[in-house]
């Protein structure tokens, strides 16, 4: 099968910069959050399996927008979570680690961006046919321990992910992030049916952050 996001997912996260990660209570707060987002300008998105509905708000997304939204599944696991990312319209995956959702995507022909930490999960995750590396949790190390990581591996495209602040941004960009995953401080309560004017707000303040 052939994704739509299958030949343009990495050129769109060097070109973009941001993927927004949504994970929430709320399957409406969810949904509204990816629309408020996309409306902003922020047309990559993560929606993670481990929130409420995520396979339905996955589904009304991608019947919302098409193809004109770069759309994945976060915290794919098993096998059984990429069957039904897919099903339900993902067009990417996205794991925290190595393991049997890693390998059935990839085997399904979804784009994956796979979690890593150390050097050695980061060897394995570009051998296992990522195509980028999720550096998870970022917050670990932050934009130094990045850079480091790139020092062995110049042309591994790598994903800071977990906790990356508007501020931090720029940091993990300069240190050769081609971009960012940013999950709660970007999204706030909004997908628990939270403030979507507050989310608006942050949207532009992390589009302004990404740009040169």
């Amino acid at each position: 099968m052939e994704f739509p996001e299958t030949a343009r997912l990495l050129e769109l996260l060097r070109e973009r910069r941001l993927l927004a990660i949504v994970r929430g209570r709320d399957p409406e707060g969810s949904f509204r959050t990816a629309y408020a987002l996309v409306e902003e300008g922020i047309d990559v998105l993560e929606v993670s399996l481990t929130g409420t509905g995520a396979l339905d708000v996955i589904a009304r997304v991608r019947a919302e927008f098409g193809d004109a939204v770069v759309l994945g599944a976060g915290t794919v696991l098993t096998a059984a979570d990429a069957d039904a990312a897919a099903s339900a319209g993902a067009g990417f995956a996205v794991t925290p680690a190595m393991g049997e959702g890693t390998a059935h995507a990839i085997e399904l022909g979804l784009p994956t961006l796979i979690g890593a930490m150390t050097p050695t999960e980061v060897w394995n995750a570009t051998t296992a046919g990522a195509t980028a590396v999720k550096v998870f949790p970022a917050s670990v190390g932050g934009p130094g321990y990045l850079s480091a990581l790139l020092d062995p591996f110049p042309g591994v495209p790598l994903v800071p992910v977990g906790g990356v602040r508007a501020d931090q941004v720029r940091p993990y960009l300069d240190a050769g992030a081609v971009a960012v995953g940013v999950g709660s401080p970007l999204v706030g309560d909004a997908p628990h049916g939270g403030d979507l004017a507050a989310l608006r707000e942050r949207a532009r303040g992390f589009l302004k952050a990404v740009r040169p």
